[in-house]
């Protein structure tokens, strides 16, 4: 199995209930020197063609549909091709962003998504976003990895003070579906620095 993980950062802004603020995002792109997922291609769509390389695109999987994650994505589809993959529950972010088109593929909670020999599990964790989908793998590393998108970072669970957002909502998500993972298992986020379960189950 040679699946691996790659890491880009990019920054940008993000907008919701008429503010505006800058954002540094994680872009991870998971696969081999053939084939690639990527995880939430924000803001430079150039810095995410330039990593995938030519490469074929498996799958585009959006972590929750807020615009930094999103507003790029058909220009990013675009150029290197795959499909969109979003909740449907957060159908009115993308539509905020987005009203003349549709994500190409509906996730589902457990929907499975394999590329070079690895396989990533999508976990429903609504709280950030209604809609807010963690990717768990355990075929990425010597400890399982999941891609929290913005509902768990280092420190603790992901903000919900805007709208759609519910802090009750996002702490059952971690509580009942992520902190029942292994507590090795390497957690990479939306923003900021990565972490594990272990580190985190004492902050939620």
């Amino acid at each position: 199995m040679n699946a691996r993980i790659e890491h880009l950062e990019t920054s940008g802004t993000f907008s919701l209930d008429g503010g505006t603020w800058d954002v540094d995002n994680n872009v991870w792109i998971v696969g081999d020197d053939h084939e690639v997922i990527v995880i939430d291609p924000a803001h430079n769509v150039d810095a995410v063609v330039s990593a995938v390389n030519g490469r074929n695109v498996a799958a585009i999987l959006l972590t929750h549909g807020h615009d930094d994650h999103i507003r790029q994505v058909l220009d990013v589809k675009e150029k290197m091709g795959g499909s969109i993959h979003l909740n449907p529950e957060d159908r009115m972010l993308w539509n905020q962003v987005h009203q003349d088109s549709a994500p190409d593929v509906e996730i589902a909670d457990g929907d499975t998504f394999s590329v070079a020999g690895a396989t990533l599990r999508a976990i429903h964790t609504p709280g950030h976003s209604p809609g807010s989908t963690c990717f768990y793998s355990e075929d990425l590393g010597e400890s399982p990895v999941l891609f929290s998108g913005d509902t768990l970072f280092q420190g603790g669970p992901g903000a919900t003070g805007r709208s759609y957002s519910s802090f009750d909502t996002i702490v059952e998500s971690i509580r009942t579906q992520l902190l029942e993972l292994p507590a090795d298992t390497l957690v990479n986020t939306g923003h900021g620095p990565s972490t594990t379960i272990g580190e985190e189950t004492p902050n939620v």
